[in-house]
């Protein structure tokens, strides 16, 4: 048991921790779950020929560079892997940190990323969410999808460690409450 002295200033004993529930339980709310892995992996792919249009084209613009200047220019490569990861981190980042919390891949699949306590996301956990996904595939390949299979939120590995949940949009907005400032 541990003691909680802020809220409501009433000095009361919680046997939770101080730990709020998750916001979105999928026995009370199945609908914000359903098909959410099948709707991930098109997202994926969307969002994967997001991030590789502006890649293709800088390392074309690199190559017709290097021909104009003689090869000068092809020095440039160098930087288009470096450039690559940037853009990546930075796509994930702005789109899961914007007002939708949601890249383009998962707003055109109606989903959206929460917090477990059912905040939207942030730059921060939008790029950490990325970099997370990124070394957990590349360990875990096809094995990360998995573990989706088993919990009822469809979480993911990385969406564990992190404390988010994906969810139909759509469905959100009708049934779910607001994201909990305080307890």
């Amino acid at each position: 048991m541990s003691y909680s002295g802020s809220g409501n200033g009433s000095n009361t004993w919680r046997n939770d921790g101080g730990v709020p529930p998750h916001a979105f339980d999928p026995d009370l709310q199945p609908e914000l779950f359903r098909g959410v892995l099948t709707r991930r992996i098109f997202a994926f792919l969307i969002d994967l020929v997001v991030l590789s249009v502006p890649v293709i084209l800088g390392y074309i613009f690199i190559g017709l560079f290097g021909l104009i200047t003689l090869g000068l220019g092809w020095m440039l490569f160098w930087l288009a892997w470096p450039a690559t990861i940037v853009w990546a981190i930075v796509y994930y980042g702005a789109s899961i940190g914007g007002p939708h919390s949601a890249t383009m891949g998962m707003r055109v699949m109606d989903l959206e990323l929460r917090t477990w306590y059912g905040a939207p996301g942030y730059f921060v956990l939008g790029a950490c969410h990325a970099v997370l996904y990124w070394v957990s595939i590349s360990f875990l390949t096809p094995l990360v999808l998995l573990v989706g299979l088993f919990n009822g939120r469809r979480r993911l590995l990385h969406d564990m460690i992190l404390g988010t949940v994906v969810i139909n949009s759509s469905v959100r907005t009708q049934v779910a409450p607001s994201p909990r400032s305080s307890y």
